[in-house]
């Protein structure tokens, strides 16, 4: 365990952090929580075991799994089209789109052009979306915004008008004892770490092409990491109504241990605390590759499962989750039985985990084998 703390550490040393904070489960145990740092250097509140934070895209996962989870309780399959439950949506092809293409971004659908509704209007965004023509996509163009509103709505139909905040916490938050929230209520904002940008200076040589992407008003990429509208920088995120509203793709708000914890119960093939939360089949779902390939947004080459990112760290080849904007990222590796997470406030520039987690994986990855042996 020497290693990964040391690496936590020097994260720390190097100046690269501000607070963070990092959980390692193996096989349906925490047997690593780190946390240190401040959580807000404005008051030089320290970062404690109780601190949330803004995860970003990291919410991903978990929002994935309760489309699939409900999914699976109606008898709905992948490859049905999602006009099965929402036909108010016009989709423009050969063939209408499914709930694969959404859950592994090639839906098509990443800017509006009818308004610009803003991003806390949930209905404004569903009626856009009905509106809007689009084309399944055969390669992925990752949605950041839209994908959130996509499984929201497609979940709200499946489920009875439950909205997938209100059904994370009913049916894994709750029965898990999961300190993550996607709409935070308010008694907790004190608890949430405060969200700062990323530090000016030249972007990464991985994200070259990215940041410049990013940099064009014209291009996908810009339209699709700005749509809808409703912040143009991070800090904006730290407002109360932010914190509080049901964004499924970017707003989960929690600690390390619980999205960790989270991701400890799929590396145990849907089961914890003797409950099964999730059939074989959709697990297979999760970690399954739905599409490889250059995304024409993130600019490089990715895969996805069903609402679960792939091959984003060599040392775990097996291992299915997601990443959040500015470095966090928390997934599960079945193989070994490990879930991760580690969480920060000081964002790097990137949509993909930087070198401060990239240092954390890789220790991980070093102590698996006694970890493996100790579990």
């Amino acid at each position: 365990m020497n290693s990964l703390q040391q690496a936590f550490s020097a994260n720390f040393e190097e100046g690269l952090e501000l607070g963070a904070a990092l959980s390692v489960w193996v096989r349906g145990r925490e047997i690593l929580s780190l946390h240190k740092g401040l959580a807000d250097s404005r008051t030089n509140a320290l970062w404690s075991a109780e601190t949330l934070v803004l995860v970003w895209s990291a919410t991903k996962g978990p929002a994935a799994a309760c489309l699939l989870h409900a999914m699976d309780s109606a008898g709905l399959e992948l490859e049905m089209p999602v006009g099965t439950v929402w036909p108010e949506l016009s989709s423009k092809g050969p063939r209408p789109v499914t709930f694969a293409e959404v859950l592994s971004h090639r839906s098509g659908l990443i800017g509006l052009d009818h308004g610009a509704p803003a991003l806390l209007d949930h209905a404004s965004v569903v009626r856009a979306l009905e509106l809007q023509e689009f084309v399944p996509r055969s390669d992925p163009a990752y949605s950041p915004r839209l994908y959130g509103f996509f499984l929201d709505e497609l979940l709200r139909r499946v489920a009875g008008g439950e909205s997938l905040g209100e059904y994370w916490r009913r049916v894994f938050a709750d029965p898990l004892g999961l300190d993550f929230w996607i709409g935070l209520p308010a008694s907790f904002h004190a608890r949430v770490a405060t969200m700062t940008g990323p530090r000016a200076g030249p972007p990464r040589e991985d994200d070259l092409e990215f940041a410049a992407a990013f940099s064009d008003p014209s291009s996908l990429t810009r339209r699709a990491f700005s749509t809808p509208p409703g912040i143009s920088g991070p800090s904006q995120m730290n407002s109360p109504a932010h914190r509080s509203a049901s964004l499924p793709a970017m707003g989960g708000i929690g600690s390390a241990s619980a999205l960790a914890g989270f991701y400890a119960m799929l590396a145990n093939g849907g089961c914890a605390n003797g409950v099964t939360f999730f059939t074989p089949r959709m697990i297979e779902a999760m970690r399954t590759p739905l599409v490889r390939g250059y995304d024409a947004v993130l600019k490089r080459p990715v895969a996805f499962a069903a609402g679960f990112m792939l091959d984003f760290a060599p040392e775990f080849p097996c291992a299915f989750g997601h990443p959040g904007a500015g470095g966090s990222l928390a997934f599960a590796d079945p193989r070994s039985g490990v879930a991760f997470a580690y969480v920060m406030n000081r964002m790097d520039a990137g949509a993909m985990p930087g070198p401060r987690c990239q240092r954390l994986v890789k220790a991980l990855a070093e102590c698996l084998p006694p970890l493996a042996g100790e579990a």
